[in-house]
């Protein structure tokens, strides 16, 4: 069998699909420790293997997770305004529905400046 211009051997080979094996058939690290992990997550990366966040579905929330879950649908142009306005461009920027009940059950009459100041009102300013 000719291998070409590979740089490690059959048998280093074989021994690497071994040791991903375990993570590439659960989809999460399945060692008990991040040294042994072929590759350790990241500080930032998502935790995707505990299931998807929810705003509202999970404990309190810190006001920058809902901040950054707000991001993802407002963008800078639909500050000020008021709840509804805001809970309508979440609306038509798809986010989840959690998320748009607890910004449409804001106060009608105060207006949000910017997108902290929307997380902190969600959140109770925690």
């Amino acid at each position: 069998m000719q291998r070409g211009s590979a740089r490690l051997s059959v048998y280093r080979d074989d021994e690497m699909k071994h040791e991903l094996q375990g993570l590439l058939r659960s989809g999460h690290p399945t060692r008990t420790e991040d040294w042994n992990d072929p590759e350790p997550p990241a500080e930032d990366d998502p935790e995707v293997y505990r299931g998807p966040r929810v705003p509202g579905k999970s404990e309190r929330q810190s006001p920058e997770s809902v901040r950054l879950e707000l991001a993802r649908s407002l963008n800078r142009h639909d500050f000020p305004a008021t709840a509804r306005e805001l809970a309508d461009a979440l609306r038509r920027g798809n986010a989840h529905d959690d998320l748009v009940e607890r910004v449409s059950r804001l106060p009608r009459s105060a207006r949000y400046g910017n997108l902290l100041a929307l997380a902190e009102a969600v959140t109770g300013g925690e």
